[in-house]
């Protein structure tokens, strides 16, 4: 039995005394917020590491999805996924925007792009898909479905911090690409997130809606927010993008050995690697089906008796919050898949500090419960 307890992640920090001077520059010139140099710094080091040409940073990331939508002036109705952490579609109930739910893919997670277009109506502005755990979205076809019928994409790509697919960051895709920089993800800056733009107008925008819509000093233009990102926020980002390259690399192996340690246990599902996608290893997803010894939950719980804290992300559907229900009511029935992978999916430990002894502790544990 592991004696010290396991969680689904933790933060990677570097080491302490680097962050020192980062810190003691902000005590020299007083600057705290309000784009500062470290804010500067951050978005084009973001901007040169990503393979993007705009990105704004922002408080959180939740801040940056309100954001983009009343940048795109976004109303009516949203056509998105039930299958993701709840501020996904808080944020568009927050702008007054229906969330429309449509089942998902089975394989990858991800909103079902051959459902999207039954869901459309006369109301429907826009499309929030999220690419899940880091896998990408059908982008060309949801593309081809949003300018068929006039829509707006934006994509919660909280998962897919330097994530490639086709040769190109998966961050350009859609009209704006919203990240999080929560102390649960790849990259962190404590929290934080960032929005990335396809040109130098919406930059401004969007720059303009997270400092209350001030354009300068007297005239406010929009309906804005303060949604900025600190000076201490920013330069910590600054010093964890140094590690970046390892941190990937590191949830990479991981990853494998899991695969290696896992592939052949009955009734265990694991995550495809997408095709043509250079991924992150966010999260490690397996599915738990009839042929395992044990239900999913079960698992959960045997596995916290064994301090191994898995996680059932996403569990339970959005739609199955009191909040929710009586917005999907109609439709319960066509998110079977979506149900079926909430009660299949457990996400197991993964971050950098993970040793590969732990690894395969878990491992075995769940080995040692199958038939």
């Amino acid at each position: 039995m592991n004696k010290a307890p396991i969680f689904v992640t933790q933060p990677f920090l570097p080491p302490l005394q680097e962050f020192v001077p980062y810190l003691e520059k902000i005590w020299d010139n007083k600057v705290l917020t309000n784009n500062g140099p470290f804010h500067k710094q951050l978005e084009q080091a973001l901007c040169e590491y990503l393979g993007v040409d705009y990105i704004s940073l922002f408080a959180n990331g939740t801040i940056a999805l309100l954001a983009a939508i009343k940048a795109l002036d976004i109303g009516g109705e949203v056509i998105t996924t039930p299958y993701s952490f709840v501020a996904t579609s808080h944020s568009l109930l927050w702008s007054q925007v229906r969330p429309v739910f449509v089942d998902i893919n089975p394989v990858n997670f991800n909103l079902d792009h051959t459902q999207i277009e039954a869901a459309i109506t006369s109301a429907t502005t826009a499309i929030m898909p999220v690419h899940c755990y880091g896998n990408p979205c059908a982008v060309a076809e949801i593309e081809e479905i949003a300018k068929k019928h006039g829509l707006k994409v934006i994509y919660d790509a909280a998962h897919a911090f330097g994530v490639r697919y086709q040769g190109r960051s998966l961050l350009n895709f859609g009209d704006l690409s919203v990240l999080s920089f929560h102390a649960t993800k790849v990259f962190n800056t404590f929290e934080g997130g960032a929005i990335v733009c396809p040109d130098a107008e919406t930059k401004q925008r969007i720059d303009f809606l997270k400092n209350f819509g001030f354009t300068n000093e007297v005239t406010v233009n929009a309906l804005g927010i303060n949604g900025k990102m600190s000076e201490i926020n920013a330069a910590f980002g600054l010093l964890q993008l140094k590690y970046m390259d390892q941190v990937i690399e590191r949830r990479l192996a991981i990853e494998a050995l899991y695969r290696q340690l896992l592939k052949d246990v009955p009734g265990l599902v694991l995550p495809d690697t997408p095709a043509d996608t250079d991924g992150n290893a966010s999260y490690f997803p397996i599915r738990i089906t009839g042929r395992f010894g044990i239900c999913r939950d079960d698992l959960y719980t045997f596995l916290k008796t064994n301090q191994i804290y898995a996680r059932r992300y996403f569990y339970p559907l959005i739609t199955h919050f009191d909040y929710y229900r009586h917005m999907t009511s109609d439709n319960e029935k066509c998110l079977s898949q979506a149900q079926q992978i909430a009660d299949e999916v457990l996400c197991l430990p993964i971050y950098p500090a993970l040793t590969d002894e732990e690894v395969r502790t878990i491992a075995s544990l769940i080995q040692s419960v199958s038939i």
